[in-house]
């Protein structure tokens, strides 16, 4: 569906990585969009889990461009009341809008400021474009799978719950020694191994930590839970797509300590005997989507896949990755 403007104020929440050299230009340029369009801008440039604060964003800077900016301070509460959130960085910041914007059911678009960016719709460059789209209402949104997640001890008690865009990972926390686990689908075991851990994921997770361990990319709009274990001592401990109505859950038999963590941010201690579950949640992370770019083409730009020599299919209708029509007679 296209972008929908509420009545009242309008609002945009900005979730920026204040590492980055790009930020302030891109800032500006968004202040002085929200500006001319009478948009109230909210800003979180902080992160409640940083050790070591970063400097903060120059808010009478941006006032100076005539835009309403109110600094925020994560919470669950950040995004309420927000048309889009909008995050200014690399993936991390993404995961991190992501959590601001989840409690909220505010759609979400990334900006890359940094190196890959894979999560990211656009480019640092195209701000004002971005912007026009955001504050004209030209955009679609695309719901993302999730996960829940939930902690349970020994006893059957519920220690946690939490949820996961990209994915949970029950891993070691002391880096000695290897977990003792065991892989459950749908309340049957699979199989019992040694490892690093084991990565239970979404599709969108797919090109993240899943990726590295050695599972296969999943286009984002397949639904579908994805196991991989990390590091295995065992024949066989293969990644596993299993379906989107499947109850996955890994338990831990060793003494080493061991932790969940969802999405890289959120963290659970694992006591011995605990087991991790994890089914596909019924509340999606809505992205927000302003141009139609196919995963395949994200995947060979991102990755700098070696495409050379791709010819495409002859008598084809449409245009190909690069926009040329591939009706014969048409390019020379």
């Amino acid at each position: 569906m296209s972008g929908e403007q509420g009545s009242g104020v309008r609002a945009f929440l900005v979730v920026a990585h204040t590492g980055r050299d790009e930020l302030e230009p891109t800032l500006e340029a968004i202040a002085r969009r929200c500006a001319g369009a009478d948009v109230e801008l909210r800003l979180v440039d902080s992160d409640n889990r940083e050790q070591h604060a970063r400097a903060r964003v120059d808010v009478d800077r941006l006032r100076s461009l005539g835009a309403t900016v109110t600094r925020l301070e994560p919470s669950d509460s950040a995004a309420v009341g927000c048309e889009v959130v909008i995050a200014l960085g690399g993936d991390g910041t993404f995961l991190r809008a992501a959590e601001l914007a989840y409690p909220a059911s505010a759609p979400v678009i990334g900006i890359n400021l940094g190196h890959i960016g894979f999560l990211a719709e656009a480019e640092a460059g195209a701000i004002d474009e971005v912007m026009a789209s955001l504050i004209d209402g030209r955009y679609t949104i695309e719901p993302r799978m999730t996960l829940d997640v939930t902690v349970v001890g020994v006893d059957g008690a519920t220690l946690e719950r939490s949820w996961a865009l990209n994915e949970v990972v029950v891993q070691n926390d002391e880096h000695r020694g290897v977990l003792e686990l065991i892989t459950e689908v749908d309340g049957r075991p699979v199989s019992a191994f040694g490892a690093d851990g084991v990565l239970v994921s979404t599709p969108t997770g797919s090109t993240a930590y899943a990726f590295s361990a050695g599972g296969p990319v999943m286009w984002p709009d397949l639904e579908a839970i994805l196991v991989v274990p990390s590091n295995a001592h065992a024949l066989f401990a293969r990644p596993m797509v299993t379906s989107p109505h499947s109850r996955v859950a890994v338990e831990v038999e060793s003494l080493h300590a061991a932790i969940a963590v969802c999405d890289g941010r959120r963290v659970f201690p694992l006591p011995p005997g605990a087991r991790v579950e994890a089914v596909r949640s019924e509340r999606s992370v809505n992205w927000v989507r302003v141009d139609a770019e196919p995963f395949a083409d994200r995947l060979v730009t991102k990755f700098s896949l070696p495409v050379t020599g791709w010819r495409g299919r002859r008598g084809s209708t449409g245009p190909d990755r690069n926009g040329r029509d591939g009706t014969p007679g048409k390019d020379s």
